[in-house]
């Protein structure tokens, strides 16, 4: 097994700046000592105990239930249920495109037809996202390990169905996905699945050099996020191609070039936020669990960011700790508006993602934790309630801001649910 890179750069960085700068990041906010929330946010949200093994989402339904599709499209205007799944069976589909030097292989999630359900519902497993080779060896045995170390945030089932036919009901909004340092293309597939559910399309690349299966990592700084930003440009140039063969016929020809947002977590939140700064195809932008401008990239600048945002913030995040948080915090108040700031209770950094605990690396976030905040014993919000709350606030604000639908800013103003999720907007 390799030897994951930590985010110890990323918080030297930071704990630097706020020492040194006194302003906060962007925002004129004090980053040393504002606190990422209410006193009450370090308080366990109420209905979500450990022992559970089918937390509910905001709308009060199983993972299984809030993610299995069913009916129902989005229109500019109407009443959406956001927790629940939306128009149609889910495809999902893998491609490759060619950046420069280097070659990305990437996934599609899309809207596909009813005739896809059965198969969308039996789902495969998510080794299979991985082609045939001593790379799809390596995460078969990472799963096999997972109970090795207790942890219980991977799905290894999807709800998708391999290469089905298109819904045929485009042109679709985009969602351009960038995964964490050291991840894959698939690691928040089931936000991805519910996108798609709802209307939309998900292409997520592999950042080569920057995945699970590479033994060595490339520095997480400025010049490698270059790098993402430009795969995600390349994958963006390509699926919006109407005559590219390599991108899966479900999908060619289907976008809307104007209705394009950016969504990444961790290392991908930054390359979201980047890629709205530098190509103007994007027009709403969602950074999960870390900040877009901060020291360890210089280039990021909010105040060149005229898009809207939904910031993200895992209140007990041990990888980006108290001082990314604030950052984070910091960014919201600086972004331009309309913004949004999505805080959730008892959440890791990787709860919300479908690989908390696929390697040691990965568990905090999912079980047994110790705060950041003080350092106490506890236990994790439930990772599929985790991806089920940052899955429906991700269709909200795509539906406002990509397709106009006015009655989504109820949902993106309210704490689903409250007892985990606080709020904040400057619209």
């Amino acid at each position: 097994m390799r030897r994951f890179a930590s985010l110890s750069l990323l918080l030297a960085a930071c704990s630097t700046a706020a020492q040194s700068s006194g302003p906060g990041v962007g925002g004129g906010t004090d980053t040393a000592d504002t606190s990422p929330g209410s006193s009450t946010l370090d308080e366990p949200p109420g209905g979500t105990a450990s022992g559970t093994d089918t937390p509910t989402t905001g709308a009060g339904t199983t993972e299984s239930d809030t993610f299995a599709p069913t009916t129902s499209g989005t229109s500019s205007g109407s009443e959406e249920d956001y927790d629940a799944p939306g128009a149609a069976p889910v495809g999902n589909a893998t491609f490759s495109v060619v950046a420069g030097d280097r070659t990305l292989l990437v996934e599609a999630w899309y809207p596909a037809d009813a005739s896809a359900q059965a198969a969308a519902d039996a789902g495969h497993p998510i080794a299979e996202f991985v082609p045939e080779g001593p790379n799809r060896d390596a995460i078969v045995g990472m799963l096999a390990k997972l109970s090795e170390h207790g942890q219980v945030g991977v799905r290894e089932q999807t709800r998708s169905a391999r290469d089905a036919a298109s819904a045929g009901t485009g042109p679709y909004p985009l969602v351009m996905f960038s995964h964490c340092h050291g991840c894959v293309r698939f690691s928040m597939f089931t936000i991805a699945e519910h996108l798609a559910s709802h209307g939309f399309v998900v292409v997520a690349p592999d950042h080569a050099g920057n995945t699970l299966f590479d033994e060595s990592q490339p520095e997480l700084g400025e010049a490698f996020l270059q790098v993402r930003v430009a795969d995600q440009s390349a994958v963006l140039d390509a699926v919006l191609d109407a005559g590219n063969s390599a991108v899966p016929e479900a999908i060619r020809g289907a976008i809307d070039a104007t209705r394009v947002g950016a969504m990444g977590h961790s290392f991908g939140a930054a390359t979201a936020g980047r890629l709205a700064q530098e190509d103007d195809r994007i027009v709403a932008a969602m950074p999960i669990a870390a900040p877009v401008q901060n020291p360890l990239f210089p280039g990021s600048k909010l105040a060149e960011i005229v898009e809207p945002e939904l910031f993200v913030l895992a209140v007990e995040d041990n990888s980006i700790q108290k001082i990314g948080n604030n950052l984070i915090e910091s960014n919201f108040d600086a972004a331009a508006t309309p913004a949004y700031l999505v805080r959730m209770k008892d959440t890791g950094h990787w709860g919300p993602t479908d690989i908390c605990g696929l390697v040691e690396q990965f568990d905090a976030g999912c079980g047994p934790g110790a705060r950041q905040s003080d350092g106490t014993e506890f236990v994790y919000l439930e990772p599929l309630q985790a991806r089920a709350i940052v899955a429906a606030y991700a269709v909200a604000f795509f539906d406002h801001h990509l397709r106009g639908n006015v009655s989504a800013l109820d949902y993106l103003q309210t704490a689903t649910p409250p007892e985990v999720v606080e709020v904040e907007t400057r619209l």
